[in-house]
C-alpha cells in the first residue's frame, strides 16, 4: 500500500461472487461425489438438512435472510437480551441444582457449591427432595442476602414458600431485597402428575402467593413457566416454545384476576427452557422465547419495563446418557455456551452422571467449573448477544418464533394449557413429535457419541447412589439412548449369565483397503447393542473355520461390492454350512440382492438401516441360541 492508495482494500484484488457461482461450485462437488446431478437451486437444496417443527437449514445465508429488525438489548423486543447491559456486567447466574433427600447432606453440597463458584441454589423441596422441615438444616450458613434460591416444591410450594420466606426474615436481611424464585408452578406439576383434582386450589395459592411477593418482596418471583415437562416429553423446541406462552398466558389470566396489576403480574414470572447440544437451535429458541413474550406482554397492555421474560436455561435431562457419561462433560459444556450466548439470565448445567443417580461431588464440582470457564477464562457474558447478527441465527430465529407462536395459537384453540392437558391433546402432540425423533435415532440419523455410535464395550459401569424418585402419571420423560440402553442391559444380562457377551464374526473380504470402511461401521453397529465384534481378514476358502474359533453365532460379511461380487455369495453359503445361525452383509446389495439372499445372506446392514430393529433382532438369536 502507497501513500497514493492508503485505502485500497485486499479484497479489490477479487471479483465479486454471486449466489449462481457458488451454485455452480456446489453443482461440480456433488457431480463428483455422485450424490446428484441437480443444478442450481436445486444443488443447493441438496445440502439442506430438515429440522423439528418444519424449519429446514440451508447451506448458505446472506444478508437476505436477516429478517426482522434486531432492535436494542433491554428494549422490546428484547430480541438481543432482557436488560440494556445483558449478563455483559456480572455474567449469567451460575445455578446449581440439588436433589438429595438428606437435609445435612444437602447442606455439605449446597456450601461446597456456593464457595467454589456457584451464585444461586435450586433446591428440590418436598416429596422427593429435602422435607420442608430441613430446609432450615440445608441452608445452614448460606447468606441468603447473597445467594439466591430457587424452589422446586411440586404440591408442596405453599409451606416450602412461607419456610423459605420466614428463614429469610430470621436472617435479619430486608424481605424487600430478596432475590429468587418460589417455584410455584401448579400447570406444570399437573404436566408431571397428571392430576388436577387441586388445581383450582393451588392455581389460587400461587396467585396469593405472587401477590405476598409483589407487595413485600418484589425481587422474589413466585410463579416457575418451567417448560422442561413439555421438553422431557420429547416436544420439540417450538412445542416448547408455544406451551411456556399458553402456561405463561394462564398464569397472567390468575394473577390478574387475583388483583394484581398486569405489570406486577409479568414481574412474577421466571421461564425455564432446555438447553440442548444444539447449540444454535438453543441459541435461537431462547432469542425467540423473548420475543413471543414481549408480544404477549404488549397485547396484554404491560409496560415496556416489566416485558422483558426472565430466564433459566437448564442443560437438557433428554441427550443425557447412561453409557459412556463422560461424554455428558462435552454435551452440558455445548449447552451451556448456547445457554449463555443465547441470553439466558440463569444457567443450570446438570452434572455429567446426573442420568445415574445423585451426583458426586466431582461431577457436581465439573459442573460448575464448566460455567466457570465459559464465563471465566471464555469470557462469553463479555459481548451481548454475541450470535445477533448472524444471518443464520436471526432466520433461524425469525423461523422458530414463528413456529412456537403457531403452536401457542394451537394450545390456546384447544382451551388453554390446562384443557389441552386434560383432553390429553398435548400429550398426543408431544408423543407424535417423539415418534418421529425415535425413528431418527434407530436409523442413526441422529447420532449418540458413546450410544449408538463408538460405543465402548469394556468400558467399566459408573455407579451412583439412586436419586429420589421423580412424580409420575402425567407426561412421560425420554431420553435419547433408551431404545439402546434396552439393548446394552440385554447384553448385560448375557454377561452376568454366560460369562461373555453375545459376539457377532466380521469376515473381512479382500484387502485391507477394501474391507476396512464396512468392518469399522459394522464394529460400530453391532457394538451399538451390546455384541461384541470379532474380526479377521478370511477369504471365501478360510471364513468357515476363521468362524468357528470366533466363538460367535451370527457373522457379518465386510468388504468392498467389488470384492462382494466375487466372494460374497461363496462366503455366505460357507458360513451357513458352519452353523452362523444368520449371516448379514454391510452394505446395500443393488441389483444383486437375489443372488446373495440365495447364498445364504439374511440381512443386510447399512448406513440409515433400522440399527435398533437389526440389534434387537440379533439378540433374540444369541439369547434363543
Amino acid at each position: 500500500m502507497t501513500a497514493e492508495s492508503p485505502e485500497l482494500p485486499l479484497a479489490a484484488a477479487f471479483p465479486d461472487a454471486d449466489r449462481e457461482q457458488w451454485q455452480r461450485l456446489v453443482e461440480g462437488v456433488l457431480r463428483k461425489s455422485g450424490v446428484t446431478e441437480a443444478t442450481g437451486p436445486a444443488a443447493e437444496d441438496a445440502l439442506a438438512t430438515d429440522l423439528q417443527d418444519g424449519i429446514r437449514v440451508r447451506p448458505l445465508y446472506t444478508a437476505e435472510d436477516g429478517g426482522t429488525a434486531l432492535g436494542h438489548p433491554g428494549f422490546p423486543p428484547f430480541l438481543r437480551a432482557g436488560r440494556p447491559e445483558g449478563t455483559a456486567v456480572g455474567g449469567w447466574d451460575v445455578r446449581q441444582r440439588h436433589v438429595q433427600t438428606d437435609p445435612r447432606r444437602a447442606n455439605e453440597a449446597v456450601l461446597a457449591d456456593l464457595e467454589n463458584g456457584s451464585t444461586s441454589l435450586w433446591l428440590t423441596v418436598g416429596d422427593g427432595g429435602i422435607p420442608v422441615t430441613g430446609l432450615e438444616e440445608a441452608l445452614r450458613g448460606v447468606y441468603l442476602d447473597l445467594a439466591a434460591v430457587v424452589l422446586d416444591a411440586g404440591a408442596d410450594f405453599v409451606p416450602a414458600a412461607e419456610e423459605y420466606l420466614r428463614l429469610y426474615t430470621a436472617s435479619g436481611a430486608p424481605l424487600s431485597e430478596a432475590v429468587g424464585c418460589l417455584g410455584a408452578d401448579p400447570l406444570g406439576l399437573l404436566a408431571r402428575t397428571g392430576d388436577d383434582s387441586k388445581l383450582r386450589v393451588q392455581l389460587e395459592a400461587a396467585a396469593r402467593l405472587a401477590g405476598r411477593c409483589a407487595a413485600e418482596a418484589p425481587g422474589v418471583r413466585a410463579w416457575a413457566v418451567d417448560a422442561l415437562p413439555y421438553h422431557e416429553a420429547g416436544g420439540s423446541a417450538a412445542e416448547e416454545l408455544g406451551t411456556s406462552l399458553a402456561t405463561g398466558v394462564a398464569a397472567l389470566r390468575q394473577l390478574t384476576a387475583a388483583g394484581l396489576g398486569i405489570d406486577d403480574a409479568c414481574r412474577q414470572l421466571e421461564f425455564r427452557y432446555a438447553a440442548t447440544a444444539d447449540q444454535f437451535l438453543t441459541i435461537a429458541k431462547l432469542r425467540a422465547a423473548r420475543r413471543l413474550w414481549a408480544r404477549v406482554a404488549e397485547v396484554c397492555g404491560a409496560s415496556p419495563e416489566a416485558s422483558a421474560q426472565r430466564q433459566h436455561a437448564v442443560t437438557s435431562s433428554v441427550m443425557m446418557t447412561r453409557r459412556d457419561p463422560w461424554v455428558n462433560m462435552l454435551r452440558t459444556t455445548v449447552a451451556g455456551l448456547a445457554a449463555g450466548v443465547g441470553g439466558a439470565d440463569a444457567v443450570t448445567v446438570l452434572p455429567f452422571d446426573a442420568a445415574l443417580g445423585l451426583s458426586d461431588a466431582f461431577a457436581r464440582r465439573i459442573a460448575r467449573n464448566t460455567q466457570s470457564v465459559l464465563l471465566e477464562e471464555s469470557h462469553l457474558s463479555k459481548v451481548i448477544d454475541p450470535a445477533g447478527g448472524s444471518w443464520y441465527v436471526e432466520r433461524l430465529t425469525d423461523e422458530l418464533a414463528r413456529a412456537g407462536w403457531a403452536f401457542f395459537q394451537e394450545v390456546e384453540a384447544a382451551g388453554g394449557q390446562a384443557a389441552a392437558l386434560r383432553s390429553g391433546k398435548l400429550a398426543e402432540r408431544l408423543a407424535r413429535t417423539w415418534e418421529r425423533r425415535t425413528e431418527d435415532l434407530r436409523h442413526r440419523r441422529e447420532p449418540i457419541t458413546g450410544v449408538s455410535e463408538f460405543p465402548h464395550l469394556a468400558e467399566q459401569p459408573v455407579h451412583r447412589e439412586p436419586a429420589p424418585a421423580p412424580v409420575r402419571g402425567g407426561l412421560p420423560r425420554v431420553r435419547r439412548d433408551d431404545a439402546y440402553e434396552l439393548l446394552r442391559a440385554r447384553s448385560d444380562a448375557h454377561l452376568a449369565a454366560a460369562g461373555a457377551r453375545p459376539k457377532v464374526f466380521l469376515a473381512a473380504l479382500g484387502p485391507v483397503a477394501a474391507h476396512t470402511a464396512r468392518v469399522t461401521f459394522a464394529a460400530n453397529l453391532f457394538q451399538a447393542g451390546g455384541i461384541e465384534a470379532v474380526q479377521e481378514a478370511v477369504d471365501a476358502g478360510s471364513v468357515a473355520e476363521a468362524f468357528a474359533r470366533s466363538g460367535a453365532r451370527t457373522a457379518c460379511l465386510c468388504s468392498s461390492d467389488g470384492v462382494y461380487g466375487e466372494q460374497a455369495a461363496e462366503a455366505a453359503g460357507a458360513l451357513k454350512s458352519a452353523g452362523a445361525l444368520r449371516v448379514y452383509l454391510a452394505g446395500k446389495p443393488g441389483e444383486r440382492r437375489e443372488e446373495y439372499v440365495r447364498a445364504g445372506v439374511d440381512a443386510f446392514v447399512f448406513a440409515g438401516c433400522d440399527a435398533v430393529g437389526v440389534l434387537s433382532s440379533a439378540l433374540d438369536i444369541v439369547e434363543v441360541a
